[in-house]
């Protein structure tokens, strides 16, 4: 019997789309094991089908089991015991952020995930001073490390511009954002790290200390270690930010003027292109992020289903100084080739 022309486009479908599931059935000998660790926390066995999906949706694994830490130390027994399943053994483990992945790498077919957000560690310690610096879990999303870091007027050098993403996500890929021009990205700004190595093992690392696993795990992708404790770099949190978004419909002056403020000496804090197609009523649409008395000068655009490209740049200030950010605001035009779509 042939196939269906109904096959045939499904078959199209998931190739074209990439998605792949792939089902695993349990193996009772590795979760019988599993049963036997002693941990803090604890694994799930029937509730799995969530750490199967990833921010990519384009491939599930299904994971034989969850575990749910309660300490550091459930993270290194359960590592070492997959470890002495010996290399012959199938059975795999990942750690798990918040799921965004692009092709499942946070997932592991018929392997154990390890739910970082339930680690269970001592509360985020801020630390002022001359080198201010916050340690917290790997875990930890970098939302509330912010919102505990401005409780004493300090703030990471360096996040992303998503914050719901774990710390330990961020720093084993890069962690790159508008403030990387000025201070390099998340894992430049690392004072220390808590591994748990492929072993099992705990350990200390920084640039002095175990220096060769510190600089390995930082951008690492995971294969050298899980982080579960990172102690990162702050610096003074700004009283106020002006916000600027600015236009282009020519990539050659886009990035031109990006260039220019990426080296200038006197320059915006914070900056960052990106591309986009605009859509009818797009451009409109971004008032809400902005104050409604705002001017919209981005009419003179013909540019419904055009692919526009966007400069978005913050000044930090203090409240004292409001008047010169009207005026820089006010002038940015002049010095910068592009039509101002709105400043905050």
């Amino acid at each position: 019997m042939k196939p269906s022309v109904l096959q045939y486009l499904k078959l199209f479908l998931l190739f074209a789309f990439g998605g792949v599931t792939t089902v695993h059935v349990p193996d009772q000998d590795v979760l019988a094991s599993l049963h036997k660790l002693h941990v803090d926390g604890h694994f799930s066995f029937s509730d799995v089908s969530t750490a199967a999906q990833d921010f990519g949706n384009l491939s599930s694994f299904m994971p034989a089991a969850v575990l749910h830490p309660g300490s550091v130390d459930d993270i290194a027994t359960t590592v070492r015991h997959v470890f002495l399943r010996g290399e012959h053994s199938t059975l795999t483990v990942a750690a798990r952020g918040h799921g965004h992945s692009l092709r499942g790498q946070c997932q592991a077919a018929g392997g154990i995930i390890i739910k970082m957000e339930s680690l269970q560690t001592a509360r985020m310690q801020v630390h002022s001073g001359a080198s201010p610096y916050v340690d917290a879990s790997g875990g930890e999303l970098w939302i509330n490390v912010l919102h505990e870091t401005f409780k004493y007027g300090l703030a990471p050098k360096s996040w992303t511009d998503y914050l719901h993403l774990t710390i330990g996500g961020t720093l084993s890929n890069a962690g790159v954002s508008g403030q990387t021009f000025r201070h390099g990205p998340q894992i430049s700004n690392v004072k220390e790290l808590e591994i748990v190595t492929g072993r099992g093992d705990i350990f200390t690392c920084s640039p002095e200390k175990n220096s060769d696993l510190f600089h390995a795990a930082l951008g690492g992708l995971g294969q050298f270690g899980i982080i579960t404790r990172a102690r990162i770099a702050l610096e003074p949190a700004p009283n106020m930010v002006r916000w600027i978004r600015v236009l282009y419909s020519d990539f050659t002056s886009f990035t031109e003027d990006q260039e220019m403020l990426i080296s200038a000496e006197r320059t915006f804090d914070y900056i960052e292109g990106f591309v986009i197609i605009n859509r009818t009523g797009i451009l409109n649409n971004w008032r809400s992020s902005f104050n409604p008395q705002d001017p919209v000068w981005a009419s003179q655009f013909e540019s419904d289903g055009r692919v526009l490209f966007c400069l978005e740049m913050t000044k930090n200030y203090n409240p004292d100084e409001a008047d010169n950010m009207e005026q820089m605001s006010a002038t940015s035009s002049s010095w910068i080739g592009c039509i101002p779509l709105r400043s905050n």
